[in-house]
C-alpha cells in the first residue's frame, strides 16, 4: 500500500510500506494491506510504517492529525511531523514540544471562544 505523509507546504513522505502503526486518542493501532477503509483523528504520538522494499521499520514523530486509508492508500495530514530513526529522541520531541503547544492551542482556543460568545452577547443587548 502507500503511505503519503503530508505538511502544509510539502509531502513529506510517499512511498510504498507494507504496515503502518500510529495513535488515535483510545490507543495504537495498525494498518496492513487489506485493512478496511476507515477514517481516524491522530493524537501527538509515533508513527510507524515498514518499508515494502527495505523491511526496516521506520519512525516519525507526528502533531495531531487525520489519518484517511482509502483503497490501497493511507494518507496521513498534520502540521507537524519529524523523521528519526532514535525512538528516544522521538518520544522525547513528541511531550516536549507537540503535546505542551496543543495544550497551549487549546486554551487560546478556550480564551477565542470566550471573546466570541461575549462580543455576541454584547452585541444582542445592544439591539
Amino acid at each position: 500500500m502507500r503511505l503519503k505523509v503530508l505538511l502544509p507546504m510539502r509531502v513529506l513522505i510517499d512511498r510504498e510500506v507494507s504496515k503502518v502503526i500510529a495513535e488515535a486518542e483510545n490507543g495504537s493501532f495498525c494498518i496492513l494491506p487489506k485493512h478496511i477503509d476507515f477514517v481516524a483523528a491522530l493524537v501527538p504520538g509515533i508513527l510507524s510504517y515498514q518499508s515494502a522494499a527495505k523491511k526496516e521499520e521506520e519512525f516519525l514523530a507526528l502533531g495531531e492529525g487525520i489519518l484517511v486509508k482509502c483503497a490501497n492508500e493511507v494518507a496521513v495530514s498534520t502540521r507537524k511531523a519529524i523523521p528519526s530513526e532514535d525512538l528516544g529522541v522521538l518520544r522525547r520531541t513528541v511531550e516536549n514540544e507537540f503535546r505542551v503547544l496543543d495544550e497551549r492551542e487549546k486554551k487560546t482556543r478556550t480564551i477565542l471562544a470566550k471573546l466570541e460568545a461575549d462580543f455576541a452577547k454584547n452585541l444582542f443587548e445592544k439591539t
